[in-house]
């Protein structure tokens, strides 16, 4: 039997645990010891970021955090027991992201509910690149660009 991506994300939710952005948000204005994880790709991360997230794309993530790979990224490896808190565009990657971190041994791994654009959505900052301040209009615009004809479900 074939699963949808929305079926294998309902599947994991109840193993893994989520925060809201406006949990994130106290956390970090109470100076927590965080690592914000963006694992959406580079030119998602490039555009608009959390500011001092750390970016590793969901496609290397398992490499990343071992050891001895090229995509290794150390601190990373180093967090075990360190408060990871997992972000992607909408909150589904992150789900996946959090639950394979918990099986590497990951001990406070959660995942972003309703991703980067949910943290647009409740006015959080957002950077480019430079660090620059991502206006919130310019940011509203990017998350909700429609998705062109040829990847929509075709009609019957």
């Amino acid at each position: 039997m074939n699963k949808t991506y929305k079926q294998l994300v309902a599947e994991l939710l109840p193993h893994i645990r989520e925060i809201y952005p406006w949990d994130l948000s106290e956390l970090i204005s109470n100076n927590e010891d965080l690592l914000l994880l963006d694992i959406r790709e580079p030119y998602e991360f490039e555009t608009l970021k959390i500011q001092n997230s750390v970016n590793v794309p969901r496609g290397i993530l398992e490499s990343a955090c071992e050891y001895d790979y090229e995509e290794t990224v150390p601190q990373l490896v180093t967090a075990r027991d360190k408060k990871i808190i997992v972000i992607c565009r909408s909150g589904n990657r992150s789900v996946f992201a959090a639950h394979t971190m918990q099986l590497l041994g990951y001990k406070d791994v959660v995942s972003l509910k309703t991703g980067i654009k949910g943290w647009n959505d409740s006015e959080e900052p957002l950077v480019d690149s430079t660090g620059a301040v991502v206006d919130i209009d310019t940011a509203d615009e990017y998350f909700n660009k429609p998705v062109s004809a040829e990847k929509r479900t075709p009609k019957e």
